[in-house]
């Protein structure tokens, strides 16, 4: 047991960790400092965990973007009883610092900066071997793991919640199909998470990632954003902001003519790839960009992925196509076409906000983040009832965060009269 916080002892762990530094936790410490700052919607949640303990004896597993804001959430939900285990989700955007901040927190870290893909799942399964009640999961890492490789593990799990499109459809597929094993909140789904997180989460990390990594500037340019979900409007939106002429392509026919009416160019991807100077795919599907589109860009295109996975760009197409590569700056991969031309990949096609940069604001992450606990107390406390499925967030919660976000800011709305409820209640003829 450690130190007391809020009246209650925090419960440490006696899982040893697998980290790169624990000498770094000073710096990572700083970073978490400054996130909890900027995070009121989690502070609260934060209090009231700490007075209900709803995950005392419990212990949760946690496979997130291993960074500051995440390692508050570990922590918030550490406040609540719960020992935590967490690991990475994606092997560019560990930082170890915050590693070993956690570590000297009392939270089991298996996760690393950049290990090699079998050490990175290695990690991942040695987090699972820890037996959690509980999970957080992004992208579907760790549900995937427990049902394709180690069913041995699936028998103590109560549920858990996950972060990302990618996992929810990952998820649906496993229900439709019936091996689901425990039920999963999509966090996701839920309003304060896809109007805010997706949109304007991403649409701003994902810029900063590209900023602070090309050095270059982007009013006058023509960015090509291939995917017009929640993510993909964002990521236009930011780019029209900075000046740039934005062109969306979509298989989507609905949200093609949203991306016409919302004042950009829509083309296929055969067309947008003879005019594009940066491109950014945010589709969740893979081969979006292929050789025969790497083929007709310019000389000095440059390439980044902003869905979860590194299969949206074709690296291997684009490899082959290729006669030299090298790295030639931080995040930067130089492709060298066989007629001279040259083709630039950010972030080894990864998430380049989260690669290349530190992710969402902290502010954005506070109300996702606040979901993510609110939905790891809700499913713990109905798994029971609610059994192997996939299921929203109940929209009183949604709520919550919205309310306390708003009395964070300060900011008042009105209620409903009596009067109003009954009128909007009513069939008759008003």
């Amino acid at each position: 047991m450690g130190s007391i916080t809020g009246g209650h002892d925090i419960l440490k762990t006696s899982i040893e960790s697998i980290i790169r530094d624990l000498s770094l936790a000073a710096e990572g410490k700083l970073k978490i400092d400054w996130v909890q700052a900027h995070m009121p919607v989690l502070n609260r949640i934060r209090e009231q965990f700490e007075r209900d303990l709803p995950f005392k004896g419990l212990r949760v597993a946690i496979s997130l973007h291993l960074e500051a804001k995440t390692a508050y959430l570990a922590k918030v939900v550490q406040a609540g009883g719960a020992e935590v285990v967490i690991t990475g989700s994606n092997p560019l955007s560990t930082q170890d610092d915050v590693c070993a901040a956690l570590v000297e927190d009392g939270i089991a870290v298996f996760a690393k900066y950049n290990p090699d893909p079998q050490e990175y799942k290695d990690l991942l399964v040695k987090t699972l071997e820890t037996k959690p009640d509980l999970i957080i999961d992004d992208g579907g890492d760790l549900v995937t793991i427990l049902h394709a490789e180690r069913q041995d593990l699936l028998a103590g799990i109560r549920g858990g919640a996950e972060e990302t499109t990618t996992g929810i459809l990952r998820l649906k597929a496993m229900e439709k199909e019936g091996s689901l094993k425990f039920p999963m909140v999509a966090v996701n789904d839920a309003y304060c998470k896809h109007l805010f997180d997706n949109r304007y989460g991403t649409g701003q990390s994902v810029w900063d990632g590209i900023n602070r990594t090309t050095n270059l500037v982007v009013a006058g340019k023509t960015v090509v954003v291939n995917g017009y979900g929640w993510c993909g409007k964002g990521v236009a939106m930011r780019a029209k902001g900075l000046g740039a002429n934005v062109v969306v392509t979509e298989v989507d026919a609905i949200r093609a003519v949203e991306a016409y009416m919302d004042g950009f160019t829509v083309l296929s991807m055969a067309e947008a790839a003879k005019v594009g100077e940066y491109f950014i795919t945010v589709t969740g599907n893979k081969d979006v960009i292929r050789g025969e589109h790497i083929a007709n860009m310019k000389d000095g295109a440059i390439l980044s992925n902003a869905g979860h996975f590194d299969v949206e760009v074709n690296l291997v197409e684009l490899a082959a196509m290729s006669v030299s590569k090298r790295i030639v700056r931080r995040n930067i991969e130089e492709y060298t076409l066989k007629d001279g031309r040259k083709i630039y990949v950010l972030a080894e096609g990864r998430l380049v906000n989260l690669a290349a940069g530190d992710g969402h604001p902290a502010e954005i992450m506070d109300m996702t983040f606040a979901l993510q606990a609110l939905s790891l107390r809700y499913v713990n406390e109905n798994y029971q009832q609610i059994g192997s499925r996939v299921v929203n967030v109940p929209y009183e919660l949604d709520e919550q965060v919205a309310r306390t976000k708003l009395e964070a800011l300060g900011i008042r709305i009105d209620t409903l009269t009596d009067e109003q409820k009954d009128y909007l209640d009513s069939w008759a003829a008003h």
